[in-house]
């Protein structure tokens, strides 16, 4: 005898950071809402674990300047839900070398025209203000003072626990089947508990994203790569305290990043999109000692007290072509719309629910998402040249 349908309102497939923040979306409205996970939630084989991410206004359009605006309001607004503090803002250092790959004048340019608060400083006058880095003569540096650390398990446990207290269902080891949608606006979503017949679906699955809308006749071209973060220990963890030292992105190729302190005596680095190409689903967890090297290397430089290796651990990227989100309808399928966060994407994670629940609930939001539809030639154009330095 077959399962009975399940009848629900909204499922979201994926319980990451941006499906977790859709289920908590959709369901503080008031709709029904079962969200899928394919592991145990708060599991480390995707991009939402670990302990800290970056929240920052610099940006190098002015669309995703703007769209910084609503994550802090986003945020902001998840703190007053939750009645945590889940935002420490520590000022941020995007760190230019001479003839870097990633040009300034984007980023500079971008912050005026929204008209963000921001300063341009020499290397001397960042090794004045904050005596723990150490810089060539040649680097300039754009620092954002409200540039802030926010919590990555954390914040992605507080959004599914909102979630169910909203009455969110989240079904761990659920990965979809099967999608259907006759469009007839009755959307039925297989699992191996079942089949749910729902008004929309989320899909949220980052890189398992193709597992799901596949079913529809849709192929995202989504590049995973397996990453590494190190953490450092500081032999003066105070020097490295969140209100001494801001985070920093060195705005080259390779492109590096790190941490203050936060939650522990140590500060966190990594490379962006330093590591290679796998299989999510027979990738390793192991740490890559090539990699810790490189890095502790540069951090050994930059940071000249940072201290020697404590651990490293790994995390997955699903990059887009072009490094764009998507936020948008399946073309044909409207009732089923997909989040990617191209690898940056968890500072925009209450955004990035909010604007989900819009597309699915109501087919549109105020926000202009034309840059991160489906149908755009960085995932559409086969000769598309892949870039991800943003």
């Amino acid at each position: 005898m077959s399962a009975p349908i399940v009848e629900t309102d909204y499922v979201v497939a994926g319980l990451g950071a941006l499906g977790s923040a859709a289920s908590y979306e959709l369901a503080g409205r008031g709709h029904r809402v079962i969200g899928l996970e394919r592991f145990e939630l708060g599991h480390t084989r995707g991009a939402s674990h670990d302990s800290s991410r970056i929240l920052r206004h610099s940006y190098h359009t002015p669309a995703y300047v703007r769209l910084t605006q609503q994550a802090y309001a986003d945020w902001a607004r998840l703190e007053q839900s939750s009645g945590l503090d889940l935002v420490t803002k520590v000022g941020g250092l995007d760190l230019f070398p001479a003839r870097a790959a990633i040009p300034p004048v984007d980023y500079v340019d971008s912050l005026r025209e929204v008209g963000i608060e921001h300063e341009e400083l020499s290397a001397t006058e960042v090794m004045a203000r904050w005596p723990q880095f150490r810089l060539a003569d040649d680097v300039m540096a754009l620092y954002q003072r409200d540039a802030a650390v926010v919590p990555a398990a954390l914040g992605t446990r507080t959004m599914q626990e909102l979630a169910v207290e909203f009455g969110a269902e989240l079904w761990e080891h659920n990965p979809v089947t099967d999608v259907s949608d006759p469009g007839n606006g009755r959307v039925e979503v297989a699992t191996p508990s079942g089949t749910i017949r729902c008004r929309g679906l989320v899909v949220c699955a980052d890189a398992w994203v193709n597992d799901v809308v596949g079913h529809l006749g849709l192929h995202v071209p989504v590049e995973v790569t397996l990453e590494q973060v190190t953490y450092f220990r500081p032999e003066e963890p105070a020097r490295f305290a969140p209100e001494l030292t801001p985070l920093w992105i060195w705005m080259d190729d390779p492109c590096y990043y790190g941490f203050p302190t936060y939650g522990e005596p140590t500060v966190k680095a990594a490379q962006d999109c330093g590591g290679p190409t796998v299989d999510p689903e027979t990738r390793t967890s192991d740490p890559d000692e090539a990699m810790q090297e490189r890095l502790a290397a540069f951090v050994g430089d930059l940071l000249p007290g940072s201290g020697p290796v404590v651990r490293s651990s790994r995390c997955q990227y699903t990059l887009t072509p072009d490094r764009d989100f998507v936020i948008a309808p399946v073309p044909g399928h409207e009732s089923v719309v997909v989040g990617l966060g191209a690898a940056h994407g968890f500072k925009f994670a209450p955004t990035f629910g909010r604007l989900l629940a819009d597309l699915v609930v109501d087919g549109g939001t105020a926000t202009d998402l034309s840059d991160f539809r489906l149908d755009r030639p960085g995932l559409t154009d086969p000769d598309y040249a892949a870039h991800w330095l943003v």
